[in-house]
């Protein structure tokens, strides 16, 4: 069993959207080519998702109250992450959107374990801006560890 926090389309601008902790608004500013490869940014309380298209695109936001099975063989790429919510309310928006009118999404506070799932993104017309792309990103508590984050 699952729970859609957000289904919509967000604005990628410079092919990125982000999830943060709302009481922590650094995002990661690392962009290895790693990170390139990957899709995914990760910070201590903040992840980018790097989108196939620099427009609006769809995204679905999941809750589940523990790891999901996931068909792997459905998704053209899969990264995984940590992500510390001590507040329990995420920020999910564009790169450039106005952060006050984003959505807030409530999920159990403390470590989160994050999937996110593309779909489609070999689908882009010449110019980028058309595709059939989707991203789906799973969100469920991660157990803490005794070693800290």
């Amino acid at each position: 069993m699952f729970k859609i926090l957000y289904q919509g389309d967000l604005f990628a601008d410079y092919f990125q959207i982000y999830l943060r902790d709302e009481a922590h608004p650094d995002l990661p500013e690392d962009y290895t080519e790693e990170v390139i490869v990957r899709r995914l940014a990760v910070g201590p309380n903040a992840i980018i998702l790097h989108t196939a298209r620099n427009t609006a695109v769809p995204v679905q936001i999941e809750w589940h109250d523990q790891r999901p099975a996931t068909d792997l063989d459905i998704y053209q790429h899969v990264a995984e992450a940590t992500l510390d919510c001590p507040s329990g309310q995420l920020v999910l928006a564009g790169l450039t959107d106005y952060e006050p009118d984003a959505p807030r999404l409530a999920v159990k506070a403390g470590l989160l374990g994050i999937q996110v799932c593309m779909s489609g993104i070999d689908t882009l017309s010449e110019d980028g801006l058309h595709g059939d792309d989707r991203y789906l990103v799973q969100l469920w508590p991660e157990p803490e560890t005794s070693g800290g984050h």
